[in-house]
């Protein structure tokens, strides 16, 4: 017996085909051996024509695919018989016929063959197998095909036994003892074996299961008995669906694993001016929505975006010609502002940008520090913006006649001016020297030279601000950093990396401490906390802190407030107001929009962005320009982890970023983050609703009727039975079934 073979059936509805297959498979699963069957049937009546396919191999067999080159074909019904039933039957191949006509009518048509002759439908009718209008021969075939595979009675007894159908062991025994074999020899002789003869079967060598690439079609046509047939589809990705900024980010990591990089900046810069901003500062929320994250941790997205960036820059996409152009003055340079103008200016539209500092950035200038987000990746992609034509205006704050003026004389005008209102605190002590508020301490660290600090910095807040203070005051000298936050390590808003980072340079987090006074004379000298019990959550959804009557002294030299901020409306025309992304002018003939986190509030740099374009896009809606507005998707609308089909992919740790040493880096403002050495996190990505052409489809189809077209697959629908398989074993959610 050879190490692997395959066996077609070829029989008619109601004969027992396909359960002919499943005997033989049992028989020698019974040997210990790997086996396979199913029928290649849906709702024929009987009398149809049906084929059943058993595979048995001495290894796990995964082949799919229908069997197209037989090592035997059994012919269950021999008005079967015609030019292609042998289609691809091996030469040497072994052939079974149920028919009563002499054996050798059959050994002079197929000479190239090992024949085996049977009359199956005689035996099972003698046995009273069946009914008098429709005879099963499914146990008696089964006998003398164990008969050509020197396959003992013991096991045909015992398989038959096992599975319900020992009554019939008699007519499979009978067949057995009278199946007349003719042997091929070489040279095209013939020897023929007279039934209840024992004579070896010489040794012939039986091709291996090899895998189909071209599958033959199916003899019958069976499309019309579908009810439904599948399709490919684009289904949303967690990741994309997460972006703020609304990036195609399976788009430019599958780009990157192509190796075409080129291509995933193109993707990039059609929705983000700051690819090299956000693959550094960006809170990352596209890898907390990433489906491999329970598996074997997220795709490092934000990592291979700042790769991208590093290595391509930002390439510019065409802009477009517009009937009519428009001017759009934008104040404040932050993200969101930046954002509304280079999406303007794509559109072929003039784009104003007013901004109070002396240099453009907003945040990102201000309120970011170096170690962070270099200086030279700010200006690289500010300088990208102004290429496109964007008009810069700096130097001078506005007051509300300003505004006015300005919305007179554009035909938009779209307000970026960020939080600017700084929270404070009201205990005592509060105005002693050395208390300060965090962001005008990084405001002289990233614009003018970094301050002397020493002694102890204790900081109040967890947010990215608090953080980005901690650092940059242990950078500036100080000997000791401490956090204070009022709640709980999880409940910290700041990115979790740079929390990790702050703890091993050094930077002690004392959580649970609320501030109620400063000590001192004329300079704080030292803080006095209270402890916090967390209580239930609040509006914000995380637990309420409950300050408690516990109270603690820390010495320090220097408070930094970074306790967040809010809108400050005192620049805004009288009659204006605030609504959303919408502003009330009381004048119809002024449009006036919000964008960033004036609008939003939701504070974050790709948040900014999204919402910069969204702003945009409104203006140009109003002014009748025919404008896709960007919305955000649904994240409930995306392929869920339960979609992915993990068999299909192998566990593989994320790749990690690279960074300098913790205590050599905390004395200087050089970047801390290197990156990511290589771009091989891309080819961790499931892909999830996008097709890879990854021939899952193809192999699993039991019609084999999917065919490769160009990049993608077509389905011959006039085969289609509608059975769902492909859909069901797409790894990645990429098909689904339709009427």
């Amino acid at each position: 017996m050879s190490s692997s073979q395959e066996i077609r059936l070829h029989g008619r509805g109601g004969q027992g085909g396909v359960t002919c297959a499943k005997i033989l498979a049992a028989m020698y699963a019974r040997l210990g051996l790997s086996v396979q069957t199913f029928g290649d049937y849906a709702g024929e009546r009987s009398g149809a024509p049906i084929r059943a396919y058993t595979r048995i191999s001495d290894q796990p067999i995964t082949n799919r695919n229908k069997v197209y080159e037989p090592d035997s074909i059994l012919v269950l019904d021999p008005t079967l018989i015609g030019p292609e039933l042998l289609s691809g039957l091996k030469p040497g191949g072994a052939l079974l016929i149920n028919s009563p006509e002499p054996p050798e009518a059959f050994a002079e048509r197929y000479p190239d063959h090992r024949i085996g002759v049977v009359d199956a439908t005689g035996i099972a009718r003698k046995h009273g197998i069946g009914t008098r209008s429709l005879v099963i021969v499914n146990t008696t075939i089964a006998g003398a095909f164990a008969r050509m595979q020197d396959l003992s009675l013991e096991l045909l007894e015992e398989t038959y036994t096992s599975l319900g159908f020992h009554s019939n062991y008699d007519a499979g025994k009978e067949a057995f003892d009278s199946v007349w074999i003719r042997e091929a020899l070489e040279g095209g002789a013939a020897q023929e074996e007279a039934p209840g003869q024992e004579q070896p079967a010489p040794a012939k060598v039986i091709d291996s299961i090899q895998e189909h690439r071209e599958s033959l079609p199916p003899l019958l046509k069976t499309g019309s008995w579908k009810t439904q047939h599948p399709i490919y589809v684009e289904n949303l990705a967690p990741c994309n669906a997460w972006c703020p900024a609304g990036n195609d980010v399976v788009g430019f990591i599958q780009s990157v694993a192509a190796g075409e990089v080129d291509q995933a900046a193109q993707i990039l810069a059609t929705t983000t001016p700051f690819p090299g901003v956000c693959g550094r500062v960006c809170p990352a929320p596209c890898m907390e929505g990433c489906n491999r994250t329970e598996y074997d941790g997220s795709v490092q997205i934000r990592g291979l975006e700042r790769w991208i960036s590093d290595r391509e820059g930002n390439p510019k996409p065409d802009i477009e010609t517009p009937a009519t152009k428009r001017s759009i003055g934008i104040i404040g340079s932050g993200p969101a502002g930046l954002s509304a103008a280079y999406t303007l200016a794509l559109k072929g539209h003039e784009a104003h940008v007013y901004e109070g500092e002396d240099e453009l950035g907003g945040v990102l200038r201000t309120g970011i520090p170096s170690y962070r987000l270099p200086r030279e990746v700010i200006d690289r992609e500010i300088g990208n913006i102004l290429e496109l034509g964007v008009e810069a205006h700096m130097g001078s704050f506005f007051c509300s006649t300003d505004l006015e003026e300005l919305a007179k004389k554009h035909d938009a005008l779209i307000l970026s001016t960020g939080l600017q209102q700084l929270r404070e605190l009201d205990l005592p002590g509060k105005s002693l020297s050395g208390v300060e508020q965090g962001i005008h301490f990084l405001h002289r660290v990233n614009l003018e030279k970094p301050d002397a600090m020493s002694g102890h910095v204790v900081v109040l807040g967890g947010g990215n601000t608090a953080l980005d203070c901690a650092r940059s005051a242990l950078r500036s000298g100080a000997s000791k950093v401490t956090i204070a936050y009022r709640r709980t390590r999880a409940e910290m808003p700041a990115i979790r990396e740079e929390i990790e980072e702050a703890i091993e340079e050094g930077i002690e987090i004392q959580l649970q401490r609320q501030p109620i006074a400063f000590v001192g004379t004329d300079r704080v000298e030292a803080l006095r906390l209270a402890e916090v019990d967390m209580g239930d959550p609040d509006e914000s959804g995380r637990r309420r802190p409950v300050v408690s009557d516990r109270e603690l002294t820390i010495e320090c030299d220097h408070v930094l407030l970074a306790l967040g901020q809010s809108t400050d409306k005192s620049p805004l025309p009288e009659t204006w107001t605030l609504d959303g992304e919408h502003v009330q002018t009381g004048d119809e003939a002024l449009r006036v929009y919000a964008s960033g986190d004036i609008a939003t509030g939701e504070g974050t740099v790709t948040h900014a962005i999204g919402n910069g374009r969204r702003v945009a896009h409104l203006a140009l809606q109003a002014l009748g320009e025919d404008v896709v507005v960007f919305e955000r998707p649904d994240r409930a609308r995306s392929v869920p982890m339960t979609d992915i089909r993990l068999d299909h992919f192998e566990r593989r740790a994320q790749n990690s970023e690279q960074h300098l040493d913790a205590e050599a880096r905390s004395r200087h403002f050089d970047e801390v983050n290197q990156g990511l050495v290589d771009c091989g996190e891309a080819h961790r990505c499931f892909s999830c609703g996008h097709c890879t052409r990854c021939d899952t489809c193809l192999v699993y189809c039991p019609e084999g009727i999917v065919r490769r077209d160009a990049d993608s697959y077509r389905v011959d629908y006039s085969y289609c039975k509608g059975c769902g398989i492909c859909v069901e074993e797409c790894p990645r959610k990429a098909m689904e079934m339709t009427t």
